[in-house]
């Protein structure tokens, strides 16, 4: 048996663990491995670290190896032990401590740091990057403390870290430099939906937007921008791109542009030293994404175990976005050009757009927004260069029409090639998970994450893996348990309802003790829905805690894109009077409101408040009789009314007096979604009753009551459930 040779490993993070695994599965036998980490961690999922700075998941549920595995497999972990250099003459690496070790073969994972950008103020405390747990830690410790969050960066790493910071109830700006977010993965019209989408949750955005300075003496308080404005800010999150760690490489006299430049064996200029991950520089290009990663680590592995591999030939890549609710994929180039075409499919009622670019009868590039289960059958398309003329009238219609046929749900899965990837996050191809099913007896989707780690990262590849599932067992295949509420229990939402109800559970920390949560305090996930249940099943004894509630339901007002707030005082019915108009005016004049809507809802929107005049802007209009119109909450907002038979010639019933008993019923109520009524007078229908969720409309012989109606991103007309009497 011939004698191990000595790799070290420097970087104990994703690229560095996964070639380590590749090798293991190559030659397990033929090196004693040490790895060096500068963190005191083991190996973690770093594309998992929105998922726990919103609260969705723990840092245990995203450690890809544990202490175990390193012991398992005789690698010596070096955790909190950075290296400080690396001597190739002598084939020895430095640590931190002076200590010195040998090596035969020597591996560079050492990945990128946060581009930190070169303005006054950067180094204030309360300014963090986001690229590891202590990042995680520290603001979602600054999340607690409540307050404004500014953002510098609207790509991919930065919206992951606005909308968890959002999550965790702090409002967010996002400044961004360009005029479109995720400009280098998303085209115009996709970045615009993106845009809409996290203004809704709260997130406000600039583009094109230059920081000048971050202001504060010791601690920040604030981003001026180069056009003047002022963004308030007690948290400032660097996401403004990344840059790889090459200074270990460059100061042993490695070749390094950009990054460490490596050839298609991974090997640097130095032949017994090889680099991988987002530290490298590879024909040119860098990168940031971990498929290509995943890649390299397979080259690099056969490189370190001499198995005739093909070695590592460059990527195209794919991203998804994984902020949660938001469905975005691109790949490739769909750039503006000569010669190329664009087939284009929108949908703005259900906000779904998608562009595939074709040049020469293949596809070159793809953006898909609101609906991409068929993004990894384009992709495939790309990577492929095939020829889509014969499919080109139904392309953008996805592999289910493909040829004009119906359309097959299970069609996109169906159509890939088995060499075809499937969880980007760990490089696992649909023959890997088809092989597992078949050769395992594998019937649930936790088996199959259990045995290939498909879908065990960050979950956007789920639905696919269930296609594949279903696709390949047929009747056999067990679809998964119901989801749970989030990672704080395996319960779902039906399950912690019934059990509230049955254990009669009446407080927050009861139902955590009782029903064996995981955390001790739950998440922003958790809090919130179980305060909801507990108010709708125990309303006489149940104290509502509006520290579980989200940020605009405790203050009751609309974060605006400029960080101010809105009010809406409840009229009812759509009904005032002249004291309470007197009441608006002296409010708007005293906090020098700047502007004053009247709503479609018949109510006067106040726009423009300083958060901290929020409570005694309400404490004036309570004085004046006014309540919350709830135009922020999922509950009763608006009953709409038409003058009725009080003043209208053609109407047939009290439509004021009924609509205006409604609300006055209704608000205050919580439900699962905001709810919009009216009341019309008569047919004519003057108060839009049949696009509300719940209408009444009056006629001679009582009233007609419909339901499930919308006019917002959906247009739809209400359906008639009855007339009654009375």
């Amino acid at each position: 048996m011939s004698k191990r040779k000595k790799l070290i490993v420097i970087g104990n993070g994703m690229a560095g663990c996964r070639a380590v695994e590749e090798l293991l599965e190559r030659a397990p036998d033929a090196y004693n491995i040490t790895i060096f980490g500068a963190e005191p961690e083991v190996n973690y999922n770093r594309i998992m670290l929105s998922p726990v700075l919103a609260g969705e998941t723990t840092f245990d549920e995203i450690v890809i190896n544990g202490r175990d595995w390193y012991a398992d497999n005789g690698i010596e972990l070096r955790a909190g032990e950075e290296v400080i250099a690396i001597d190739p003459a002598t084939r020895e690496i430095v640590t931190a401590t002076g200590e010195r070790a040998g090596y035969d073969r020597l591996l560079i994972a050492t990945g990128s740091s946060p581009f930190i950008i070169p303005v006054p103020g950067a180094s204030l405390d309360g300014v963090i990057a986001f690229r590891d747990i202590e990042d995680v830690r520290h603001m979602t410790a600054a999340a607690k403390k409540g307050g404004r969050a500014v953002v510098i960066g609207g790509g991919l790493l930065g919206l992951e870290a606005a909308n968890g910071l959002r999550t965790n109830g702090m409002d967010v700006t996002v400044i961004h430099l360009m005029d479109t977010l995720m400009e280098r993965q998303l085209d115009e019209a996709a970045g615009f939906l993106l845009r809409r989408e996290l203004e809704s949750r709260g997130i406000e955005v600039f583009t094109e937007a230059s920081t000048q300075e971050i202001l504060g003496e010791d601690v920040v308080e604030g981003v001026k921008l180069k056009d003047g404005r002022v963004v308030p800010a007690d948290l400032v999150v660097m996401a403004a791109g990344i840059r790889p760690n090459t200074s270990l490489a460059s100061h042993a006299g490695l070749e390094c542009n950009r990054g460490i430049v490596v050839d298609d064996l991974m090997q640097t200029s130095d032949p017994d030293i090889l680099a991988v991950g987002e530290c490298i520089e590879h024909r040119g290009q860098v990168y940031g994404l971990v498929a290509p990663i995943w890649e390299m680590c397979r080259a690099v592995a056969d490189t370190l175990a001499s198995t005739d591999g093909q070695g590592y030939g460059g990527s195209v890549i794919s991203t998804k976005l994984k902020v949660t609710g938001v469905n975005v994929f691109s790949a490739g180039d769909f750039a503006q050009g000569d010669n190329r075409e664009d087939i284009v499919y929108r949908d703005a009622a259900r906000g779904i757009y998608k562009r595939v670019v074709i040049s020469g009868d293949r596809i070159i590039g793809a953006v898909l927004y609101g609906d991409t289960q068929d993004g990894n059958w384009y992709f495939q398309l790309l990577k492929d260069a095939e020829d889509i003329s014969e499919n080109r009238e139904t392309l953008i219609f996805g592999p289910g029409f493909a040829g004009g046929a119906n359309a097959d749900p299970n069609a996109a899965v169906a159509a890939l090639a088995d060499t075809s990837e499937i969880c980007g996050c760990n490089g696992i191809c649909k023959g890997e998970i088809v092989g597992a099913i078949r050769e395992k007896g594998l019937t649930t989707l936790s088996e199959v994450r259990a045995h290939t780690k498909a879908s065990a990262s960050c979950g956007s590849c789920t639905g696919l893996v269930e296609q594949l599932m279903s696709l390949t067992l047929g009747e056999n295949y067990n679809p998964a348990a119901v989801e749970p509420v989030c990672s704080c229990t395996e319960l779902g939402h039906d399950d912690v309802r019934r059990l509230i109800k049955a254990k009669e559970l009446k407080s927050i920390p009861e139902i955590m003790q009782e029903l064996e949560w995981k955390t001790p305090d739950g998440c922003a996930k958790c809090r919130p829905a179980l305060n909801y249940y507990l108010v709708c099943d125990w309303p006489e004894e149940y104290a509502d805690d509006y520290q579980s509630r989200f940020i605009n339901e405790r203050v009751h007002a609309n974060i605006q894109k400029d960080g101010t707030y809105s009010i809406v005082p409840r009229m009812w019915g759509g009904m005032t009077s002249s004291a309470e108009l007197r009441a608006i005016a002296d409010v708007v004049d005293k906090f020098d409101i700047p502007a004053v809507k009247v709503t479609g809802g018949q109510r006067i929107d106040m726009l423009g408040i300083r958060k901290e005049d929020l409570p005694a802007v309400w404490a004036d209009l309570g004085k004046a009789g006014f309540v919350s119109g709830h135009a922020y909450a999922k509950g009763l907002r608006t009953v709409k009314t038409c003058v009725g038979m009080d003043w209208c010639r053609f109407g047939t019933q009290d439509s004021t007096g009924l609509g205006v008993r409604i609300e006055k019923f209704m608000w205050g109520s919580w439900t699962p979604a905001k709810v919009k009524m009216a009341v019309s007078g008569c047919p004519r229908n003057c108060a839009e009753a049949t696009c509300k969720d719940v209408g009444i409309v009056c006629v001679d012989s009582g009233f007609e009551i419909h339901f499930a109606g919308a006019a917002g991103l959906e247009i739809r007309g209400t359906e008639k459930l009855g007339l009654v009497e009375t």
